[in-house]
Parts: C-alpha cells; structure tokens; sequence
C-alpha cells in the first residue's frame, strides 16, 4: 500500500493536527565531527601502514635503555670459558641495573628536557645541513671552473680566503 499525501487544505490541516510538522534535527557541528572523523580514519591508516607512532624523547630514551639492556644481558662471548661466562653475566647484569638506576631517575624527574634537547639537536641537524649545501654548491659550481681554466681567477673573490700561487 503506497502512501499518498493529501492534496486538499483540509486534509492538509487534519495530517498536521495528527502529526505536526518535525523539522529535521541539524547538526550545528557536522563539519568539525566529519573532519574529526577524517583525521582518526587517516591516523589509524597510518598506524596500519607505519606502526605507532614515538612517544616522548623520554619515553623513547627509556626504550633505547631497555632494549640495549636486553641486548646485553643476552650477549654470550664464546671466547669465555664457562666458569668467565657467569661472572662476565653479572658483570654486565650490575652495569646494566647501575645505569639504569642513574637514568630512571632523570627521566622522571625532567622529562620535557629531553623534548628540548631532541628539539636542539634537530635545529642542529638543520644548520649542518644548511651549511654542507651551500658548501657543496659552492664545490659543484661551474662558472668558477670555467673562469679558472680561462686564468680569469685574479684571486678576487667572495670567500675569506688567501689565493696561494704554487707555481
């Protein structure tokens, strides 16, 4: 059975006496929910695709602690006799636990330093950067070669340097 609307004004006015009009409930944060939405479905598709994502410098410092410790304590030297490889186990075991025990403490009690510190060696990274390319454009450049081959090299140039004649 289809329903069919009422084409007259009475039936019109006795449909809305029976079921008044209900406008549609609107959204008024549809496009932030959609885009909240978005970002998560891009988050999960990357950590899908990459893995999780780094925790803090302290957090992936404390990490760094525990897979080197690990590491060392799985080591087994076969250069050892068997009586050395249980004290050269110790051994490693003590150093392991004593670092960690000086290193747990600082990450507790200052772990937005090491945020700064990974953000100043990353600005450091960049500087080094920026002034290995410029000196490797400076060593690729062409037009100082062609010059040199001409002898139009008079020794005058932007650099801080002494021309040397070893002729």
């Amino acid at each position: 059975m289809s329903e069919e609307r009422p084409t007259s004004d009475a039936a019109r006015e006795e449909a809305a006496e029976e079921a008044p009009y209900e406008t549609p409930a609107t959204d008024a944060d549809a496009w932030a929910k959609a885009c909240a939405e978005d970002l998560e479905a891009e988050k999960a598709r990357r950590r899908a695709r990459y893995g999780p994502p780094p925790g803090s410098a302290a957090e992936e410092l404390r990490k760094l602690v525990d897979a080197v410790s690990d590491k060392l304590s799985s080591l087994q030297s076969p250069l050892l006799g068997a009586v050395a490889q249980g004290t050269a186990q110790q051994v490693v075991q003590q150093v392991v636990q004593q670092a960690k025990a000086a290193v747990e403490p600082v990450i507790e009690r200052n772990p937005d330093v090491f945020d700064h510190l990974a953000a100043a060696g990353n600005e450091l990274l960049a500087a080094y950067r920026s002034a290995v390319e410029s000196q490797e454009r400076r060593w690729t450049t062409r037009e100082t070669d062609r010059g040199r081959k001409r002898g139009e090299d008079r020794g005058e140039g932007t650099g801080s340097g002494e021309r040397i004649d070893l002729d």
